[in-house]
């Protein structure tokens, strides 16, 4: 099944698309917040397609819509300046947070390469 709004591969009984957080309505039932103007709420994910120790700076970075490097500085900033403290918050959002694992949205460019043939 298919998100109509994005068109990202979703299970058979989700009820949110995980990559733009729209309902999903299932076949044979209608969807009660399709209304116009009605965008579902955004979440917060860890990545694990793109993560570095458990994915939360690039869940907060694709939230954001920054860059993954800067949330990361930021949270080594964090870390270091809080004496700890900042750790100790890292670790409880690694908890906390569900995790995304959807296959990461590659925008490859016109440059696939084609087997030479001779």
């Amino acid at each position: 099944m298919y998100c109509s709004n994005c068109g990202t591969q979703i299970g058979d009984r989700d009820n949110f698309c995980h990559a733009c957080g729209r309902g999903v309505a299932h076949e044979g039932e209608a969807h009660q917040n399709t209304a116009p103007g009605y965008n579902a709420p955004r979440r917060v994910y860890r990545l694990v397609h793109d993560k570095k120790v458990a994915g939360v700076c690039s869940g907060l970075a694709k939230y954001f819509d920054v860059d993954v490097t800067l949330v990361r500085l930021a949270v080594a900033t964090g870390i270091i300046l809080s004496g700890g403290l900042g750790l100790l918050a890292y670790v409880v959002a690694w908890i906390i947070m569900p995790v995304d694992r959807g296959a990461p949205a590659f925008h490859s460019q016109a440059t696939t390469s084609t087997p030479a043939t001779s």
